[in-house]
Parts: C-alpha cells; sequence; structure tokens
C-alpha cells in the first residue's frame, strides 16, 4: 500500500547521497548505495517558544515571550534515512496557547495558532498561522534543524518571524510586510508512523508500527474528517444552481474499531457534505450549499492521519486507520437523503426495508442532483469580491452512539465535523476551486467566522445533539451597527423552529434571513409525501419588545424550513442603538421547551449624540511631552487641545465620525492616525517619532 509513496520519496532521498549523480544519468546504482531504514516521523509532543517585538506591529504592544506546548500526534511529519534527517513533509501542528500586546482599542492578539510546513506548491515555507481561519501570519526563515536518533528529537533553532504581505495588508499597514519581528524555536519528541527498509533502491518490506496503548487515542470508536481535499463541480448547471463535492477522508482515533457495514445494513457512517461563504468585510458568515448524503462501504486501511492503522479494514475502519473517499465518489449521484437520519444516534431504515435509505427509483439525475447544492451567483466571483469559501465535510454514525450508552463517559459524536478553506475561480458555470489551507479538524465551518463570538448550546444532553449560536455586530457607519445572528444545528434531532432577541427600539432596518437551498424531493427521500424540505423564508414579527423569527410549526408542516441538522441559518437588521448583552430564545421544532443564550443586542436607550477622546503624548523614550498640540480633524468639526505637563490630552463634546488625530509641534515630529469615534475613546497614545 506505501510502496508508491515510498517510491516517489525515493528521488528526494537519493538528492542527498553520495551516489544520486549515477541515478540520475541512468547508471546501476551501487550494490550498497541506497539502503537503510526510511522512517516517516510525526511530533508526539514538544513546545514551540517564540519571542515577537509587538511594538513593530503597535506602538502600544511590548516584546512577549511565550511557550506553547504542542497538541499531541500533529501531524507534522519528517523523513529520516538511516537515522539522518531529509527533511520536513508538507504538514502542521497546532499550538495550545495564546499571546497579545498592547490595551483597549489598540490591542493585537494572536489565538488557535497553528505551525505550518506548506506543501511546495504553496511554497514549501514554514509559516505561522491561524489554527481556524488559516490566515498566515509569520513567514519562518532561517532555520535550522536538528534530529538526535537517540531520543528521536527534532529541534527547530533561529526561526525568524518575518511579517507575511497579506497580515500586513490586513493590519492596514503594507510597509511591515518583510519585517522580522521575533524568533521561533521549536523542541519536539517523534514516533516512528511509517519503516521501510530499502535494499539496492527497492522496497523491501513496510511496517506501520502500532502506537503505544492509549497514545493519541481516544476510548471507543471515534471518527473523525480527517482531510477535505478535491472540491470540484460535477455536472454542468441546473438553471441557476451547481452541484459540487468535496473529497473526505476518514480517521478513526479511537482505540475501538468503527462499524463500517455497507448497505443494506443500517451500521455504517453516512457522510453529508456543506458549503459556507464570509463576505470580504467578514460581517456575516452564510452556508451556501448542502448535499445529501454518501452511505459509507468497505473501510480500507490507509494511515492519513498517522495514527499507526491496525490493519483491520473491510466491515470496520481500524484503530488508527483511515479510508478516503474521492470528491469523484462523493459526488454520487447515488446519495441519500437526510431525512431518512436521527444524526444524534445515528439511526436509519436499513436499505432492504419498505423504507429503503438511498433508494433512486421513480426520478432522474441532472447535473445537480444530491450533490452540495449551490446558487452560481453565490460563487460568482465578480459579485463576491474578497468573499472566502469553506468546504465543511461531517460523519454521523449509530456505533459511536451504541458505544456511549454502554460505556458513558465514551461518548464521540460531538467532533465528527470539519472544515477548509478554498478559493473559487469563476463566474459563471463551470467553477473551480483551490485549497487555501490545510484541514482544519473536528470543527465546523462556523468556526472560521472571524471575530464573531460563539456559544455552544446542547438543550438535552445525552438525548440529543449539541450546536452553535454565532453573533458579530459591526459599527458599519457613524451611529448605525449592523447585527448579524448565525444559529448552527450540527446533530440536534429536534431541529429549530425561531429565534427572537430584544428590541425595544423602533429604529429596526434592514432586517433579513438567509438559509441554503433545499434539494427537491423525490421518490423515498424521506420527507411526507416525497416533497422535500420547504423553502418558505422564515416570517418575521416586532412586537412585545422582541424581533422574532419563526418557521411553520412541527404540527402545521412536518417537511417545513426548520434549521435541521447540518446546518446554518443566518438573522439579521441594522439599529441605531449601540450593542449591550442580552438574552435571546431558540424555540425548537420537534419537541423540547425553548431555551436562552446570552448575545449582543440594540440598547434601549439611544447611545450619547457626541463623545470624549482622550489619551496621551509621549516622546521616543515614553516620557510625557506637554504644552504640544493635539489636533482633531474630520468633516464633521476641527478642534485643538494642549498637553498637561504630563502629556495628558482631552477633547470633549466630540461628534461621531471618521477624524484624523496628530500633534503639531516645532521640537518633535509625530505620526498622525485616522481613528472613528462612536464611543467614548480614553487610552490613544502618540509616540514622537525617533
Amino acid at each position: 500500500m506505501f510502496k508508491p509513496i515510498l517510491i516517489a520519496l525515493l528521488p528526494f532521498l537519493f538528492l542527498f547521497n553520495s551516489g544520486s549523480d549515477a541515478l540520475l544519468s541512468g547508471a546501476k546504482p551501487k550494490p550498497d548505495g541506497y539502503s537503510g531504514t526510511l522512517e516517516k516521523m510525526l511530533v508526539e509532543s514538544g513546545t514551540v517558544s517564540m519571542r515577537v517585538d509587538l511594538s513593530k506591529i503597535n506602538a502600544n504592544a511590548g516584546i512577549v515571550q511565550i511557550d506553547m506546548p504542542v497538541k499531541a500526534n500533529s501531524f507534522f511529519t519528517i523523513l529520516v534515512f538511516n537515522n539522518e534527517l531529509r527533511g520536513p513533509n508538507a504538514g502542521s501542528m497546532d499550538l495550545e496557547g495564546s499571546f497579545s500586546g498592547g490595551k483597549g482599542r489598540s490591542a493585537i492578539s494572536f489565538n488557535d495558532l497553528a505551525l505550518e510546513n506548506q506543501a511546495w506548491e504553496d511554497g514549501g515555507d514554514l509559516v505561522v498561522r491561524s489554527a481556524t481561519t488559516g490566515a498566515v501570519y509569520f513567514r519562518v526563515e532561517g532555520q535550522e534543524y536538528t534530529y538526535n536518533p537517540m531520543i528521536r528529537g527534532l529541534v527547530v533553532s533561529n526561526g525568524r518571524l518575518v511579517v507575511t504581505d497579506s497580515f500586513a495588508a490586513s493590519l492596514g499597514r503594507k510597509d511591515l510586510a518583510g519585517i522580522t519581528v521575533g524568533t521561533l524555536g521549536m523542541e519536539t519528541r517523534m514516533r516512528t508512523i511509517e519503516s521501510s527498509v530499502i535494499v539496492d533502491g527497492e522496497v523491501k518490506s513496510e511496517d506501520m508500527p502500532t502506537m503505544a496503548p492509549g497514545a493519541g487515542t481516544v476510548p471507543g470508536p471515534d471518527v473523525i474528517v480527517g482531510d477535505l481535499s478535491g472540491l470540484a463541480q460535477f455536472g454542468g448547471s441546473d438553471g441557476t444552481q451547481v452541484g459540487l463535492a468535496v473529497a473526505t477522508d476518514s480517521c478513526n482515533f479511537g482505540t475501538e474499531n468503527l462499524h463500517w457495514n455497507a448497505n443494506p445494513s443500517n451500521d455504517h457512517p453516512v457522510i453529508p457534505q456543506n458549503l459556507y461563504r464570509m463576505s470580504a468585510s467578514g460581517d456575516r458568515m452564510e452556508q451556501i450549499g448542502q448535499s445529501s448524503v454518501k452511505h459509507a462501504f468497505t473501510a480500507l486501511t490507509m494511515n492519513i492521519c498517522g495514527l499507526g492503522c491496525n490493519g483491520v479494514g473491510g466491515s470496520n475502519l481500524g484503530s488508527g486507520c483511515s479510508d478516503p473517499y474521492s470528491a469523484s465518489l462523493n459526488s454520487g449521484p447515488n446519495l441519500g437523503s437526510r431525512a431518512w437520519i436521527n444524526p444524534f444516534t445515528g439511526a436509519f431504515p436499513r436499505n432492504d426495508s419498505a423504507t429503503p435509505n438511498n433508494s433512486h427509483t421513480g426520478h432522474s439525475h441532472t447535473g445537480t442532483s444530491h450533490r452540495i447544492l449551490v446558487e452560481m451567483n453565490d460563487l460568482n466571483t465578480s459579485m463576491n469580491a474578497g468573499a472566502t469559501y469553506y468546504a465543511e465535510g461531517q460523519y454521523i454514525t449509530p456505533h459511536e452512539y451504541a458505544w456511549c450508552q454502554t460505556h458513558p463517559g465514551q461518548c464521540n459524536m460531538y467532533n465528527n465535523v470539519s472544515y477548509r478553506q478554498y478559493s473559487v475561480n469563476g463566474t459563471s458555470s463551470p467553477f473551480s476551486f483551490s485549497p487555501v489551507a490545510s484541514t482544519v479538524r473536528t470543527k465546523p465551518a462556523i468556526m472560521a467566522w472571524t471575530g464573531a463570538t460563539m456559544v455552544d448550546i446542547q438543550p438535552a444532553a445525552g438525548t440529543d445533539g449539541v450546536g452553535t449560536v454565532a453573533y458579530k455586530v459591526t459599527n458599519v457607519s457613524p451611529g448605525v451597527w449592523h447585527y448579524e445572528y448565525a444559529i448552527y444545528n450540527q446533530n440536534m434531532d429536534r431541529g429549530i423552529q425561531s429565534f427572537s432577541v430584544p428590541v425595544s427600539s423602533g429604529d429596526i432596518t434592514n432586517i433579513g434571513f438567509h438559509a441554503p437551498p433545499q434539494h427537491p424531493g423525490w421518490a423515498n427521500d424521506g420527507t411526507l409525501a416525497n416533497a422535500g424540505f420547504s423553502s418558505q423564508p422564515w416570517a418575521v414579527d416586532q412586537s412585545g419588545g422582541n424581533l422574532t423569527w419563526s418557521s411553520e410549526t412541527f404540527a402545521q408542516n412536518v417537511n417545513a424550513n426548520a434549521i435541521r441538522w447540518g446546518t446554518t441559518y443566518n438573522f439579521r437588521f441594522d439599529s441605531t442603538h449601540a450593542p449591550v448583552t442580552a438574552t435571546a430564545t431558540i424555540g425548537f421544532y420537534k419537541t423540547g421547551e425553548p431555551i436562552t443564550v446570552n448575545v449582543q443586542a440594540p440598547a434601549s436607550v439611544a447611545p450619547p449624540s457626541t463623545f470624549t477622546v482622550a489619551g496621551r503624548v509621549v516622546n521616543s523614550s515614553g516620557m510625557g511631552v506637554g504644552m504640544e498640540r493635539v489636533f482633531l480633524s474630520g468633516s464633521v468639526t476641527r478642534a485643538g487641545a494642549l498637553t498637561n505637563p504630563f502629556g495628558y490630552f482631552f477633547f470633549s463634546n466630540v461628534t461621531a465620525g471618521d477624524y484624523t488625530i496628530g500633534v503639531a509641534s516645532r521640537r518633535y515630529t509625530y505620526p498622525s492616525s485616522q481613528i472613528t469615534v462612536s464611543d467614548n475613546i480614553s487610552d490613544l497614545l502618540i509616540t514622537a517619532n525617533p
């Protein structure tokens, strides 16, 4: 199984061997010139150390030194030949911890970081990026790799952290691109996941060492989406829509083999796929496509996640093993309806029953049938300039639920969703796609929404699944706020029927609702009268101090457009009232009492018409500078204020708007900057240039 991979790696190895010239010229290799043991190793544990001078990015910050543990068994791999390091492969490791600097509005922070060695086609650089969004903050240059075979230790030292062009642009500081802001080092312990004996240039034996008991695995069966790849359009357009599919590679992180019996059995996973889009401004994250489900069959025994497969396949996915489903395979069109499936228990009918789970008699297929159904306008790059896209895959399996019932505390039904960012090319069918970052494992795509607040919900622990309420409030113009809410149902069978936000003011405008397209009904699809799920937009009511969206109830329509499992719906509006913490209410579709969650909603009292702006002027040594004239200029007003002997200044009665702030001085030169006044500001710092 690994022979093609190893053969592909051999030319790379030979370049480091004294006999490579003979090999490349076609001469027969020396008998013992290319013999030895090739090991592929992953990071078992370790620490990444970073020292960053944040003041080079933000004058209000300082030097930060932090040691971040590496998440165990991260898929960051190296090749070792005869105990000598040959180099790292493409891969990444998630880091535990975060660091930040600055205060108030000037604060800058880095969370959910990953250290990644990019693929050759992406530049082959070692980079520090966001594990959630894929945004690359720093390139690592000049690093030195040292491998100690006695302790299987890999050390990276003397790496320079260089600001990337994209990060500099996101800060509005293109002048920062290419600037070195710190150093990076790493100390890790490695573990062999593939080992091959090579004799005279030929692979003679291969081995996948099993993992140490309990190392890097969890009790019970635990399937996750280990990788997403090959997002593509399949078939032509169907009116205004196209059909997509993405490859999903499963990995069993559990210590138990996972049941993988093919139809007509109903003891196997099903695989839905989704597509999300985040707007260029980041003010909204929407699900724009969903597919039917692929019914899994015949597990393979690959080692994609580097866990060390135990070799069990067929009707079980072995502990540590992986099973790939290509985008073509996931495109169907032989995909089953989601309507048959309880996403929490994983239950669905047998395919040889009176209600088969994957029957395609009685209807014909088009280019979009059962695939990720997407409106072309949602992909059109000229209509969505700057938008980012995320493919999402999920596994639903009855075995994990059954194991949970007999082994309390070993319930692994909540981590089966992963996503990956893609770029879109094209303005009409056919569209093409390219991966932007590595797969983010065990997290739904809604987590990629930059700057949003996430609130997890679990209305009935132990009897139903989980979801997330995500929200973001954006000050779109002086005195106007946009409120955006997204409700994600991961695996709750009960569904969601209503969402209510308190709004006591009468200034609510631009009320909106968004849901992904629903597939049309077909024979034996599990919906009433085979009609498919409704696409009726949710009704809106503003009364009693609340703004409420709702679908039809279950009693009114069993095919209603509720938020069913594996989907995200959006709710939005604008207000001239600033955000405050408030309590929203979620009502369920099939069963269960409503629940409340804390969100941001408009304040009941309008914000003041004017504000205060205060701060301090200091020299390059940080000492306050008195009697300096600070100016604040904009389209609304123009003002000046003198600093006191300690450098502090104060403006009152400032109208909301955009301003330029700076210092007119004969003693020093000062930078000017742009600020937006929509609230009181008290922590501005203006530092003289050296």
